[in-house]
């Protein structure tokens, strides 16, 4: 496997407040990384700044061999942001037109993406019109055109029922198996095991990298939220 992203030194500062310290790590293709933390913690800043739209970002930071934010890596990465970045007023299939066009990807792209994000029965509806999972699956689908080499998904399950939170790790566990780099960010600890590795953040640091495995018998813990809350005490000492 090979290190699409590598960061050293990286720091984030807004207004006069540093929110990121001076973070070193790597994110490996092939690889599902969870970035799990309280929210607020300084996920979202992150992931700004790995797709090169976050301000005041020093440090070093290269994804796919080229300074973070670079005009060539746009086709290559996948961003999946909170709040829905799609059309309301098109239909499924005219958003994924669209976003095809400014990425320059191939119109075939366009089924593919419906059809892994399993929206073909709604391909033709207006977005509005959707629930808000499927919203979010219409968010993922514009991510996946042109089979991006980093996927950066930021909460994308939050506030889904059970069921489409399981079909949504399946799909980022196949994109990993093809070769992608996927990082997902979540605040829920029990989708660390669903996850090949864990990035574990808190107040703009990281307590843990490792895989899930690997943090709780560090901890000496059961499950994940135990070890996180373990190892922000053995922080705090």
């Amino acid at each position: 496997m090979n290190n699409v992203v590598e960061a050293s030194g990286l720091r984030v500062v807004r207004g006069k407040l540093e929110v990121i310290h001076g973070l070193d790590f790597s994110i490996r293709s092939g690889e599902v990384t969870g970035l799990l933390g309280p929210s607020g913690c300084g996920k979202t800043t992150l992931m700004r700044a790995l797709v090169g739209v976050q301000a005041k970002v020093t440090g070093t930071l290269t994804v796919l061999g080229r300074p973070a934010g670079s005009a060539a890596l746009r086709p290559r990465i996948g961003y999946v942001t909170q709040a829905d970045s799609v059309y309301a007023d098109l239909t499924v299939t005219e958003n994924l037109r669209f976003f095809t066009r400014v990425l320059g990807a191939p119109m075939s792209s366009v089924s593919e993406a419906i059809e892994t994000v399993d929206l073909v029965d709604y391909k033709d509806q207006v977005v509005r019109d959707l629930s808000g999972g499927q919203r979010s699956r219409v968010g993922l689908a514009a991510a996946l055109l042109g089979s991006p080499d980093l996927l950066v998904l930021d909460e994308p399950t939050v506030g889904l029922d059970p069921v489409l939170r399981e079909q949504l790790w399946g799909t980022f566990r196949d994109l990993a198996a093809a070769g992608a780099a996927v990082i997902v960010s979540s605040h829920v600890m029990d989708e660390a095991d669903r996850c090949d590795r864990l990035l574990l953040m808190r107040d703009g640091a990281f307590l843990a990298d490792g895989s899930p495995a690997e943090i709780k018998q560090k901890a000496s813990a059961d499950d994940i939220e135990h070890a996180f809350l373990t190892l922000v005490k053995a922080a705090a000492r």
